[in-house]
């Protein structure tokens, strides 16, 4: 599990537990704790932005779906499109680079985390 990963997971049981708190207030949390308040790490954006879509359309267990404001859509479609491969194709969260590369249709483009988020949620059985 990569640091992204770890985020993801701390970030939904924060949510989950405690409604008050909303996913975008629990990655900056999760993510202060894992990189340092105000690092490139913690406030890198694709991450961060498929963690929240993934929230926003309620694919994340115990997180209630709802407007996360994200100022780009790119990387919530990413975690979606990624999500449905997996149930299509579970073995694909074996190979994350395979994973990537269908998500972007064979596109050259290197993921920038975005995978690490979906595939520690659904390794931790937290996807929906």
């Amino acid at each position: 599990m990569g640091k992204y990963g770890q985020a993801a997971v701390d970030a939904a049981s924060l949510v989950s537990t405690n409604p008050l708190v909303t996913p975008r207030d629990a990655w900056n949390l999760a993510t202060t704790e894992i990189f340092g308040k105000g690092t490139s790490s913690q406030l890198k954006g694709c991450p961060r932005s498929t963690f929240l879509g993934l929230c926003e359309e309620g694919y994340i267990k115990g997180v209630a779906p709802g407007n996360n404001h994200l100022k780009s859509t790119k990387n919530k479609e990413y975690g979606i499109k990624a999500v449905a491969l997996l149930k299509k194709d579970p073995s694909l969260v074996e190979d994350v680079s395979q994973l990537w590369y269908k998500v972007v249709e064979g596109e050259v483009k290197v993921h920038n985390s975005q995978m690490d988020i979906v595939v520690t949620l659904w390794n931790s059985n937290l996807l929906v």
